[in-house]
């Protein structure tokens, strides 16, 4: 644990985040900016980008649950502007046949919370992409993590596209937002062509945002929605430019 402790005051340094935000002072938007660009475990230098139009979801942990719960922290280094919102993404992956003990739940909490706790961390994103019979399973860990956060920290998840069309499981969970996916969607693509824009979404909490990518099309209804931006090779000034550019685009 000592080790684990020392890896994230070397991580965060490395961060430049700013002093802990304090939580009382929050309004309920998850950030400021609507476009938020995911930084997964890769070495990003994004001290770059101006806070007041963009933030940064970064990949904070990944747990690992099996017949025990593992956490790995991320190991790779990231800067960022100073004053620009942070969002700490934890990655579950879980087998279906995984063990969803009461034990296991309080792990997998515990580790969530240690997200959350981060200095100059502004809000928590879950991403699991939970089978059905991991749902009611994953709506427990939601539930417990909303009650042990800091007080008036937004918590979001990503969800899958049918999550947000047809699914509606989601309803009534304690989150401030679901993040659809379309991007690596695999069958679900039929759900959200990019010729259908991001029409299919019935579920409330997905109608506020979208998950996208660099690399594949982005759906034509962007207007008023906050955007992720996912990149799978490190973010460069060229690269946010081009993603800045195409959203405002989409505003015309």
């Amino acid at each position: 644990m000592r080790s684990v402790v020392r890896t994230f005051v070397v991580l965060f340094a490395a961060l430049g985040l700013p002093h802990p935000i304090s939580t009382t002072e929050r309004t309920s938007d998850l950030t400021h900016a609507r476009l938020i660009l995911w930084a997964w475990e890769m070495p990003e230098r994004l001290d770059f980008i101006d806070p007041r139009r963009v933030a940064v979801a970064y990949l904070d942990q990944t747990i690992y649950v099996s017949d025990e719960v593992r956490t790995r922290p991320r190991v790779q280094p990231m800067q960022v502007s100073t004053g620009t919102e942070v969002v700490a993404v934890v990655r579950i992956e879980m087998p279906a046949a995984a063990e969803t003990s009461p034990a296991a739940q309080a792990e997998i909490v515990a580790a969530l919370l240690r997200s959350a706790r981060r200095p100059g961390v502004s809000a928590l994103q879950v991403d699991f992409d939970a089978v059905k019979s991991q749902q009611r399973f994953y709506s427990q860990i939601l539930r417990q993590t909303r009650r042990e956060m800091p007080p008036g920290m937004p918590l979001s998840v990503t969800a899958l596209a049918s999550w947000c069309a047809y699914d509606r499981w989601l309803a009534g969970l304690p989150i401030d937002e679901a993040v659809p996916m379309l991007f690596r969607m695999g069958k679900e693509q039929n759900l959200f062509r990019p010729e259908r824009g991001a029409g299919r979404v019935r579920e409330p909490l997905c109608s506020g945002s979208l998950g996208l990518s660099v690399d594949e099309p982005w759906p034509r209804e962007l207007a008023g929605r906050r955007l992720y931006v996912f990149n799978p090779r490190p973010w460069t000034e060229q690269s946010v430019a081009r993603v800045v550019e195409e959203v405002e685009q989409s505003k015309k």
